[in-house]
């Protein structure tokens, strides 16, 4: 069997060594065996362990526990509980696909407000609530919706006394943020579709709401969420792959 030192793993997967070294003090690789000397002997177990440290944090997505659950996945694969680890990737990538689900739903939900078929629109057009009326109603928090306004996802006119009332177009406008909010998508794309529908009502809001700007300075993961979500599913899958693969190589009762 092949041992290496360090730094021959870390040039082999292509880490500095004191990555490696970080990744044993994180649990994230079994911890080597050392010679009399004191050095570390890794083996090919650490090689493919550390391959699938690199592809795990490789995903960008990390709303609902994501990130959290691609690290538990790591470390139960340290622990050479292959089968537990392969387990494990099943349901992060069941996730990433509910995740997926929820992101296209809320596009298809903000469609059909957009073209007027939302039954719980409200029909008064003279309706004039205050802001924690507007919260309550939408079920929101005062401050997120105060975030919202500061962030220019909505104009609400004031009252010759200064207090904001939110109008019957307010209140529709909050249910397509709130909407895409709840769908982990960013301010500033849903943003960038209000703004785009503004001059465009025919634009295509799937397109628009996964595509940043080019003058963007800062492009967050939820910018290009179902793009991202794409990603992270593939990334789930090669995962189980890898896991699969050292499940049947390493594991001390491989699979028949």
């Amino acid at each position: 069997m092949s041992t290496y030192r360090t730094s021959e793993l870390a040039h082999m997967v292509g880490i500095h060594p004191n990555t490696v070294r970080l990744y044993e003090e994180l649990h994230l690789i079994p911890r080597p065996e050392r010679k009399s000397n004191g050095y570390r002997v890794f083996t090919a177990l650490h090689v493919e362990q550390i391959k699938l440290v690199k592809l795990a944090l490789q995903v960008e997505i990390v709303q609902n526990g994501l990130r959290k659950q691609a690290m538990k996945i790591i470390k139960t694969s340290a622990s050479s509980n292959f089968s537990k680890a392969i387990s494990l990737a099943e349901q992060y990538l069941q996730q990433i696909k509910e995740e997926q689900s929820r992101a296209e739903e809320a596009i298809s939900i903000v469609e059909k407000l957009l073209s007027g078929k939302d039954d719980t629109q409200a029909t008064d057009s003279t309706v004039a609530l205050t802001r924690k009326e507007a919260a309550d109603l939408m079920q929101i928090s005062m401050d997120a919706l105060r975030n919202w306004e500061l962030n220019g996802l909505l104009t609400v006119t004031r009252k010759h006394n200064g207090y904001r009332m939110y109008s019957n177009d307010d209140i529709h406008r909050l249910k397509i943020i709130r909407c895409l909010r709840c769908a982990n998508y960013s301010l500033a794309s849903i943003l960038r579709m209000l703004n785009t529908l503004s001059l465009n009502p025919d634009a295509d809001i799937r397109e628009i709401i996964n595509t940043p700007e080019e003058s963007d300075d800062i492009i967050s993961v939820c910018d290009k969420l179902l793009t991202s979500l794409q990603n992270a599913e593939q990334n789930a899958l090669t995962m189980l792959t890898r896991l699969e693969f050292m499940n049947k190589t390493f594991s001390a009762n491989p699979p028949l």
